[in-house]
C-alpha cells in the first residue's frame, strides 16, 4: 500500500488586501459576518454592521493599516509568507499552502492548492497559539464548509493548539531575554492577550484557561517572581464584558501607580498585525507614558524567527 502524501495548511486570521476604506470595508464585512466571531441575531446585526459600524469603522480602520503597511504589503500577510517559505524549505517533501479565514488566499484556495499537488493527508496547523472559538473553531468550520462539497476528502490532522508546547515557550523566553538585555529588566513584564467576550468562555469556550496555561509555562521558563509578570486582555469590540483585566485600562492604571519601565508581549499572536504593532506598540505606549509611564517597549511577535518554524515543524512531525 502506497504511503498517503502529506501536506501543510497554515491557517490565520486574514488582513485587508490594501490600506484603503473599501478594502477594508470588505475585510470586516467578511470577519464581522462569521457567527464564529460576532453571534448576534442577524436580523439585528446586519442592519447594525451594514449602516452604522462598515461605513463608520472602514475609514478609521484603513487610516491605522497606513501606519503599519509594510513595502511587501499588510504585516500580517508579509510575516505569513514568510513563515509559508520557511516552513516548506525545512519540509521540503512536503507541499505547504498558506489560507486565512477572512480575505485572501482563502482557505478554499489554500486546500484545492494542497489537492492539487496530489496530496491525500492534510495537517492543519491553525497559528493560534491558545484555542479560541472565535478563532480556532472557525478555521474548523471553514474547513468543513469546503470538504462538504468534495467527492473525495483528504485525511485531516487538526492541530487543536500550542499553547504549552515547549520549544513555543522556549521561543517566547528567549525573545523576553532578549528585550531585557536590550532594554533593561522592566518593572513590569505585561502579556496582553487578544479578548473574547466573557460570555463566550461562560459557554465553554477554554480560551482564559489556555492564556493562564501560556503565561505560567513563560514565567516559569523566565524565572519571573509572579508579582513581575501581569497578564491582561486587549482588542475589545462592542458593548458587552470581555475578558478583563483590560490592556489599555491596566496600563494607564499603572501609569499612575508609578510604574516607570514596561515592556509588553502578545503571546495570543504568532505573527505581527494591526493589533500589535499599532495598538500595542503606539496606542497603549501613550496610554503609559502619558498616564506617568516613563520607559515602554513592545517585543515582537516570533513571526518567522528560526525558533518559531522549528516549533511548527515540531508540531507536524508529532501530529502525523
Amino acid at each position: 500500500m502506497s504511503q498517503a502524501k502529506t501536506g501543510i495548511l497554515l491557517a490565520n486570521l486574514g488582513t485587508p488586501e490594501a490600506p484603503t476604506p473599501a478594502a477594508v470595508k470588505r475585510y470586516l464585512r467578511q470577519f464581522l459576518s462569521d457567527r464564529r466571531v460576532v453571534d448576534t441575531p442577524r436580523l439585528l446585526w446586519w442592519p447594525l454592521l451594514r449602516g452604522v459600524i462598515l461605513p463608520i469603522r472602514s475609514p478609521r480602520v484603513a487610516k491605522l493599516y497606513q501606519s503599519v503597511w509594510m513595502d511587501e504589503g499588510s504585516p500580517l500577510m508579509v510575516y505569513s509568507r514568510r513563515q509559508e517559505k520557511a516552513l516548506a524549505e525545512r519540509l521540503p517533501d512536503m507541499p505547504v499552502a498558506l489560507g486565512m479565514s477572512y480575505g485572501k488566499p482563502s482557505l478554499e484556495s489554500a486546500v484545492d492548492n494542497l489537492l492539487s499537488q496530489g496530496v491525500d493527508h492534510i495537517v492543519v496547523l491553525a497559528l493560534y497559539p491558545q484555542y479560541s472559538c472565535s478563532t480556532v473553531a472557525a478555521v474548523w468550520d471553514e474547513l468543513a464548509r469546503i470538504l462538504a462539497t468534495r467527492r473525495r476528502i483528504p485525511g485531516i490532522t487538526f492541530i487543536r493548539d500550542y499553547a504549552q508546547h515547549p520549544l513555543y515557550i522556549a521561543a517566547l523566553a528567549n525573545s523576553v531575554r532578549a528585550s531585557f538585555a536590550k532594554h533593561g529588566e522592566p518593572d513590569l513584564l505585561l502579556l496582553s492577550y487578544h479578548g473574547i467576550p466573557q460570555r463566550y468562555a461562560n459557554e465553554g469556550d477554554d480560551y482564559p484557561q489556555r492564556c493562564r496555561d501560556t503565561t505560567r509555562e513563560l514565567v516559569s521558563a523566565l524565572g519571573l517572581p509572579p508579582e513581575k509578570v501581569m497578564m491582561t486582555f486587549q482588542s475589545r469590540f462592542g458593548r458587552e464584558p470581555w475578558l478583563t483585566p483590560y490592556t489599555d485600562d491596566t496600563l494607564k492604571m499603572l501609569g499612575e501607580k508609578g510604574i516607570k519601565h514596561i515592556q509588553v508581549m502578545s503571546p495570543g499572536f504568532s505573527a505581527d498585525c494591526l493589533e500589535t504593532l499599532e495598538e500595542i506598540a503606539v496606542q497603549n505606549r501613550e496610554f503609559f507614558l502619558e498616564a506617568g509611564g516613563e520607559k515602554y517597549e513592545y517585543i515582537p511577535a516570533l513571526n518567522d524567527a528560526p525558533e518559531h518554524i522549528d516549533m511548527m515543524v515540531s508540531l507536524i512531525a508529532n501530529s502525523r
